[in-house]
């Protein structure tokens, strides 16, 4: 049985550790560059999308969209206007798996589904690989290393989807512990909708202000 992790909003360094193959930052050593990496997860929906893009615009800001593939199906407007913005994509399975409940085999042909469509979309494989909840067993994450992907976790998660606390916490969450090389999670879902589209423009004038800039992986 994979060790259950119930992680905080600063992702501890002794799980950094334990999970070592996983990507949790991307620290830069000898850059005076200061670095954030956006990244959201469960869309592309038309609801929250476009505008989680047109908002990164406004910022000059790259961030990197985790892609459910049933979405991509349903809304293949939204997908190909997420291409065109020249953001990093990567594969989310495509029915948003709980890798620890679903059987090992189960889980992988689910992310080919998805990796299927967005090789085709994309022209090439998809490099990255979030697993939905951060649960992943490490039968399940090795199989996928031996497919060329890299596994990406986090370093802060906002928990906008969390009905339980308000937008300035979700806000507070962020701002209180990104640093430079942190990957930050959001969701552009319906359930992060209030939360999200509170907390993400003003974590972009916050730390652009500072002199960060925000990538993609």
């Amino acid at each position: 049985m994979p060790i259950k992790l119930n992680l905080p909003v600063k992702t501890p360094k002794i799980i950094k550790r334990l999970y070592s193959k996983y990507i949790w930052d991307k620290k830069t050593k000898n850059s005076s560059q200061k670095t954030l990496y956006l990244t959201f997860d469960d869309g592309p929906i038309p609801q929250i999308t476009p505008w989680v893009l047109k908002t990164l615009e406004n910022f000059n800001a790259q961030a990197s969209f985790f892609c459910i593939g049933d979405n991509i199906v349903k809304h293949p407007d939204i997908f190909n206007l997420l291409i065109k913005s020249n953001h990093t994509i990567g594969n989310h399975t495509f029915n948003h798996l709980n890798g620890w409940k679903t059987d090992n085999e189960d889980y992988l042909i689910n992310i080919t589904k998805t990796e299927k469509i967005l090789t085709q979309k994309l022209g090439q494989h998809p490099l990255f690989f979030r697993p939905p909840y951060g649960k992943i067993k490490k039968r399940q994450a090795n199989r996928l290393i031996e497919k060329n992907y890299q596994i990406v976790m986090y370093d802060v998660i906002a928990y906008d989807w969390d009905s339980a606390i308000d937008k300035n916490k979700c806000l507070d969450n962020v701002l209180n512990y990104a640093e430079d090389g942190s990957i930050i999670v959001f969701h552009d879902s319906l359930k992060a909708e209030n939360n999200m589209k509170y907390a993400l423009p003003r974590v972009l004038e916050h730390f652009s202000k500072k002199g960060y800039i925000f990538k993609g992986l």
